[in-house]
């Protein structure tokens, strides 16, 4: 009983360290596109997303019911140590997509790390499959989809209602929108993002049987998950902001409204539902519907293509690493050292690598050079198919310089 209870303490203290990892992994989030047009200065947005992300954890259980309850059979085996390696495989993938500033899933990674460390070491009978196809998998697909069309949709309704006003006015205005709409997706991840921590830490406890198999988040973990993720919130995750803000298009204030209102909307609905759908997958959904919507606007496909992959390759990597660890775990006591050594280890040698360039506030946009004069085959395409509508004097000004200074035919 000693054991199992030490053991527990472990899932606990690791979940909790997933979900900082989780609260600077998304911090792009609800304040790339706030940050990157200045509508708020880099600190005050993170403060501000911390404090909100707390106070969303305290809205709603419903996601924390999928994880805790819907995605693994409670009475098929599963123990601590299988919850253990299911967060292990969840943080060291947060970690390496950090690194290499992808705005992977979170929710993706601790799903994939919790389905992987099942399947390893019970079966895959344990995991229930159609859950996993309803809650997971096509939210995946489908809300990207909903909030990229909803921005762009709603960035051409901007341009089109603010036609003819000076560009600098059309700043001033939506800035302050940016900040109310930032706040509502800051709101949305947590009631959604930090429920996950919670259903984590619940399915633990009943595992060790120290819940019922019905048991909701007690106060206790509801609150400790909440400000696990607004502490690593508040870190500011400045490589995939710097990504999200400045790589995938060049984002001005009212596309950033359009694209945070759309996200905001996409994310308190699916956590309404019950859908542990990654808010990561949402946001950029809605940055790159943004850029499409705008007149001139152009999406870097090559940074989302890179973006794509790492979404498509969550799941399974996590899984794989959860499954190593399951491996080790289920071994006992020393199995269990092992994990936690190795994962220390890695954790550190992932940090000292992101010590040779860092990125922090002082430099979040500062542009890469690498996707400055990508060519938008593709962005090009879609806005050839449905024009958009007219833009700001600016890009119309534009416009006629670029005809201006083209060769003659």
């Amino acid at each position: 009983m000693e054991n199992i209870t030490l053991l527990i303490g472990i899932v606990i203290v690791t979940a909790l360290v997933f979900d900082f990892t989780n609260g600077f992994h998304d911090t792009a989030n609800a304040m790339a596109t706030t940050i990157s047009t200045g509508a708020l200065k880099p600190k005050t947005a993170v403060a501000m997303s911390a404090v909100l992300n707390l106070v969303g954890a305290f809205i709603s259980v419903e996601v924390a019911a999928t994880i805790s309850k819907g995605l693994i059979n409670e009475d098929s085996g599963v123990d601590p140590a299988v919850v253990l390696a299911g967060l292990v495989g969840a943080i060291v993938w947060n970690l390496l997509t950090w690194l290499a500033g992808l705005p992977s899933s979170s929710s993706h990674a601790l799903m994939g790390g919790l389905i992987g460390a099942t399947i390893a070491s019970v079966g895959i009978g344990a995991v229930s499959m159609g859950a996993v196809f309803s809650k997971v998998l096509l939210p995946a697909v489908v809300a990207p989809l909903v909030a990229g069309i909803a921005a762009m949709l709603a960035t051409r309704l901007t341009y089109r209602i603010s036609r003819g006003t000076p560009e600098k006015d059309v700043a001033k205005g939506y800035r302050g929108g940016q900040i109310a709409s930032a706040a509502l997706v800051s709101l949305a991840h947590g009631t959604n993002d930090a429920q996950k921590t919670m259903g984590v830490i619940t399915l633990a406890l009943i595992s060790g049987g120290v819940l019922g198999a019905d048991a909701d988040p007690p106060l206790w973990v509801i609150a400790s998950a909440g400000i696990a993720i607004a502490l690593g919130t508040y870190l500011g995750g400045w490589r995939i902001i710097r990504t999200m803000g400045k790589g995938l298009t060049d984002i001005r204030p009212a596309q950033g409204f359009s694209a945070q209102t759309s996200s905001a909307v996409t994310i308190l609905a699916s956590s309404h539902l019950g859908f542990a759908l990654s808010t990561t997958q949402v946001c950029s959904g809605s940055i790159m519907g943004s850029g499409l919507g705008r007149k001139g606007g152009v999406v870097r496909w090559s940074t989302a293509g890179r973006m794509f992959a790492a979404w498509g390759l969550t799941l399974p990597a996590a899984g794989l690493v959860a499954a190593g660890a399951a491996f080790l775990t289920t071994r006992g006591d020393w199995g269990v050292t092992a994990v936690m050594v190795l994962t220390v280890a890695a954790c550190a040698a992932i940090w000292l690598a992101s010590r040779r360039e860092p990125v922090d506030h002082t430099n979040v946009n500062d542009v890469e050079t690498d996707t400055a004069g990508e060519p938008d085959v593709l962005t090009t395409a879609v806005q050839a198919v449905s024009p958009p509508p007219v833009g700001t004097e600016e890009t119309e000004r534009a416009e006629h310089a670029e005809k201006a200074s083209a060769p003659a035919s």
